[in-house]
Formats: C-alpha cells, sequence, structure tokens
C-alpha cells in the first residue's frame, strides 16, 4: 500500500523554518548583536569604566528592584482581578474587563503624566498623603506605582483563560472529600495557575525593566534616588556618547536574560512537576 502524504496547509518545514530565522534574525538577533558588537569595539576597560559606574549601577539596582516588585505586586493583585472576573458575575463586569486593557492602548506618557497629576503633593491622592509626610510622586514608589499600572493586563490575561478551563469538578471532588476553601484553593487551583503565574511575572517583568515613557515623569530622575536605566541610557545618547550607551544597554540585556531564563526554567519544572502529579 502506498503511503498516502497527509496534505498540509503551510509550505514544508525547511521553507518555514528558514523563513522563522530569517525573520528573527532582522528583527531581534541581529539588532541585538550590533549592541553588543558596537559595546566591545570600547575595549575592555572603557567597557567596565561605563558600565559599572556608580551613577549607572545605581539605576540598575532601582531599574530591576522596582521592575521585580511590581512584577511581584502584580501577581497577587492580578490574580485577584483575574478570579473576580472569571469567577463572579457582577454590575459593570464588561466595564472592568475592558478597564484592565487600558495600559495597553494608553500611551505611556499620557499614563505617566497621569500618575504624576495624582500622586504629586497636590494631587488627588497625593493632597492626602502629604500631611503625614508620604511623598509617592518623583520617588521610587512612584516607579513601582507607574510600573505595576503597565504591568498589571500581563498578570491578568494570562490568568485569566486558564481560570476559565479550569474544570470545576475538581474543587467539588475536593468540597466532598472535606477539603475547605483555603485548602482547596492551596491544593487544587493553585497548582494549576503556577505555569500561568510564571509566564505573567515574567512578561510584566519584560515590560516594567524597559519602561521609560510612563516612569520618567513621575520618577524625578534624582541620581542615585529615582534615576532609571533607560533614561542613563536616553542620556548618554544625547552627549553623543553612543558606546556608554551601548555598554548599558548591553548589562541591561544580559541581566534580563538570565533573569527571564531562570523564570522560564521554574515555568518548565512546574509544568513538568504538575503533568506527573496528575
Amino acid at each position: 500500500m502506498a503511503f498516502a502524504r497527509k496534505r498540509r496547509v503551510l509550505p514544508g518545514f525547511g521553507l518555514s523554518l528558514g523563513f522563522t530565522l530569517a525573520y528573527l534574525s532582522l528583527i531581534v538577533l541581529i539588532p541585538l548583536s550590533a549592541v553588543f558588537i558596537m559595546a566591545a569595539g570600547m575595549g575592555w576597560d572603557a567597557y567596565l569604566a561605563a558600565a559599572t559606574a556608580p551613577r549607572v549601577v545605581a539605576s540598575y539596582k532601582l531599574s530591576f528592584g522596582a521592575s521585580l516588585l511590581a512584577a511581584a505586586i502584580n501577581v497577587v493583585f492580578g490574580l485577584i482581578l483575574a478570579w473576580g472576573l472569571v469567577r463572579y458575575t457582577f454590575p459593570g463586569k464588561k466595564l472592568v474587563d475592558a478597564l484592565v486593557d487600558l495600559p495597553f492602548a494608553l500611551p505611556t506618557a499620557v499614563a505617566g503624566i497621569a500618575l504624576t497629576a495624582i500622586y504629586a503633593q497636590n494631587g488627588w491622592i497625593g493632597q492626602w498623603l502629604a500631611p503625614f509626610d508620604i511623598r509617592i510622586a518623583f520617588t521610587p514608589i512612584g516607579i513601582v506605582i507607574a510600573l505595576v499600572f503597565i504591568g498589571l493586563p500581563f498578570v491578568v490575561r494570562t490568568v485569566q483563560p486558564v481560570l476559565e478551563d479550569l474544570d470545576a469538578e475538581f474543587e467539588e471532588a475536593a468540597a466532598s472529600l472535606g477539603a475547605g476553601r483555603l485548602q482547596t484553593f492551596v491544593r487544587v487551583v493553585f497548582p494549576a495557575l503556577i505555569p500561568a503565574l510564571l509566564t505573567g511575572f515574567a512578561l510584566a517583568f519584560a515590560r516594567a525593566v524597559g519602561e521609560y515613557g510612563s516612569v520618567i515623569f513621575i520618577a524625578g530622575n534624582m541620581p542615585f534616588v529615582s534615576e532609571i536605566t533607560p533614561l542613563m541610557i536616553i542620556t548618554k545618547l544625547e552627549q553623543y556618547d553612543y558606546a556608554g550607551a551601548t555598554a548599558i544597554a548591553s548589562v541591561m540585556l544580559i541581566l534580563s536574560f538570565v533573569l527571564l531564563l531562570i523564570i522560564n526554567g521554574l515555568q518548565a519544572w512546574s509544568s513538568r512537576r504538575g503533568g506527573r502529579e496528575a
């Protein structure tokens, strides 16, 4: 009997792989390689001097620390928001669901100006915190709030479909066996959400670590206090120090890649563990 070759809609593996690699190279690999090539032309001593200057190191700590903190906050509140949108029906649910995507559509500069106006000492919220000597705008706290704002949709939209596909029969079975609500969530629901939560965390972190528009207005841009790394890169470019800018950018790329690699490794590990337990 002759072997019947299965008809495929898309072209063969060779053509598809070639197009994929070519497109990926043009859009991602070549631009990123140019950063490292330009940075390598500085020489090792000049590279270290530009990438490890005290002011630059302080910006690394703020950018990555605030991004990690904002992503962690988004995991908690993004899960709560996704849970409410999936499991409950309430007036205005569709409006709330649409507002989740607002940071995607809103220009980042507009978001930064709006947050600054709200949290400044004479703003709608800032004026109530000023008597207690609590400052949010022009401080690292304001940076975290801005990063939470732009990163929340990534967690909600990643967790939401998983919750929708989660079979309620497992929860009912756990309840019939005597498990309480908290125990059911911890032992039944939460393990199924871990891969999605890690994915949402990685996306929110990646979005936050390179954010510029929404942060630049509320940060205050004080050296060693509220100066983010993307601003340092822009400052170097304005000074025509392209080598210094690429040196800082290469460090950000390396650190971001390492952190995302760790997060993806944890995600793969949790997926394999969940598959074995199932």
